[in-house]
């Protein structure tokens, strides 16, 4: 047995579903110790948007280390939180007229969501929060209060309470999304609101995805979001976005929403933001809300990751160019376009948006099967949604053409390939 298997944990998960050892990688390919390459579909759970050992950060990095920067600083200020912060505010706050203050918190996700939730509380002086049908927003007990997966939600071992999941508003109806869940739905929600003898108290927060990632690649429908919006200010509320793995440039805009025309109180980020793959995890948050913190009042020892700052301004280089999202968009038609050899199957649906893009197979264990099929055949990706059913492609968006027409075709091989045995 290998030392993975007689010390690491139980909980281990994705190396049972790559059962080799990675030495090197780079940009969207990682190779193992028997000197075997592998087409890198799931780019670390859409952490590594901008490829594996990203040449412009790692020099920067380098050489940041080599002159003695300051590495941990919990939130004292340094000068690589400077660059990040002033880069940030040139290139993705200022063009969008976004006056939100920037929240450093712990180095996950789950740190933003829970930092997020506890705000809008503070603020309504609330405790509800409403979430969504096959929503997932992290693993720690108040953002998994929030995730809807229920064999996520059954390793708690306490009440996940004061969340409520609402039907989440597709862009069109998909295999596995609730039906009759657009603007109708959130009009007999106000209605409850607005009853006085619903039982149903005003929430602090609506917190959503624009595309649920984990959930299946469901895309939120554009006029159930302003719906949405329009809601959260009627009530009150506050409008959380999740845009941890949706974010920074994968879905062929820089925020997942900005083609919505919605003005999100809070903005969760994480994942790419980073820019190499070292954890870094921000709340824009307006400012008016913002003033309810008091110093110190929410903390964490690892807010201020410099070298995550250092490497995240790199990749923010990326945005200074209109060329880049617009190649992002080109990649992810590309991408469309070699799935409609899957168009003759009637089960199989495709949906995404820019470089996520979502095949719901119908069925979890075909799913479950095309993903080992991958790996056999040099392709790294996963599966998502209800019981596994739908491969989700978030390859990382600086990939070659080649390795992105490569993978695509070992995607469709696999599907192929599965058919017979999933029935």
């Amino acid at each position: 047995m290998s030392i993975f298997e007689q010390r690491e944990s139980n909980l281990r998960g994705y190396c049972r579903i790559y059962p080799t050892v990675f030495t090197t990688a780079y940009n969207a390919r990682q190779t193992d110790e028997n000197g075997r390459e592998y087409i890198d579909f799931f780019a670390g759970a859409g952490v590594l948007n901008f490829g594996h050992n990203n040449k412009k950060m790692t020099q920067a990095v380098i050489e940041y280390i080599q002159n003695n920067g300051v590495l941990h600083s919990l939130d004292m200020s340094t000068s690589a939180k400077r660059l990040f912060m002033e880069k940030f505010v040139e290139v993705v706050l200022s063009p969008r007229n976004m006056s939100h203050k920037m929240q450093f918190v712990g180095p996950t996700g789950t740190n933003a969501v829970e930092a997020a939730m506890k705000l809008a509380r503070r603020v309504t002086q609330r405790q509800t929060i409403v979430a969504f049908h096959h929503a997932f927003h992290g693993m720690t007990l108040g953002s998994l209060a929030a995730t809807a997966n229920s064999y996520f939600r059954g390793a708690a071992g306490v009440p996940l309470n004061h969340v409520i999941h609402q039907p989440f508003g597709c862009e069109s109806p998909c295999l596995g999304c609730q039906l009759g869940c657009g603007k109708a739905q959130l009009d007999r929600l106000r209605a409850q609101y607005h009853d006085s003898s619903s039982g149903l108290e005003k929430p602090a927060a609506f917190m959503v995805e624009v595309v649920q990632a984990e959930g299946g690649v469901n895309v939120a429908d554009k006029e159930w979001l302003l719906a949405l919006q329009q809601l959260a200010k009627e009530l009150g509320a506050l409008l959380i976005i999740d845009d941890i793995q949706a974010g920074m440039g994968r879905t062929g805009t820089f925020f997942s929403f900005d083609e919505y025309g919605i003005d999100p109180d809070i903005v969760c980020l994480a994942k790419g933001l980073g820019g190499l793959g070292t954890p870094l995890a921000m709340n824009l948050v307006k400012p008016e809300w913002d003033d309810h913190w008091s110093p110190g009042e929410h903390t964490g020892t690892f807010r201020g990751q410099n070298l995550s700052f250092v490497a995240g301004t790199e990749a923010l280089r990326y945005f200074e160019d209109p060329g880049f999202l617009q190649d992002v968009q080109r990649k992810g038609a590309r991408m469309i376009k070699h799935l409609t050899q899957l168009a003759n199957d009637p089960k199989i649906q495709v949906r995404g948006k820019g470089m996520m893009i979502g095949i719901d197979l119908a069925d979890g264990e075909q799913a479950k099967q095309v993903v080992a099929h991958c790996f056999n055949l040099g392709l790294l990706l996963g599966a998502c949604g209800t019981g596994g059913r739908v491969i989700k492609l978030i390859p990382p968006l600086t990939i070659e053409d080649s390795d992105l027409d490569t993978g695509m075709a070992i995607v469709i091989e696999a599907i192929e390939k599965t058919k017979e045995g999933a029935k």
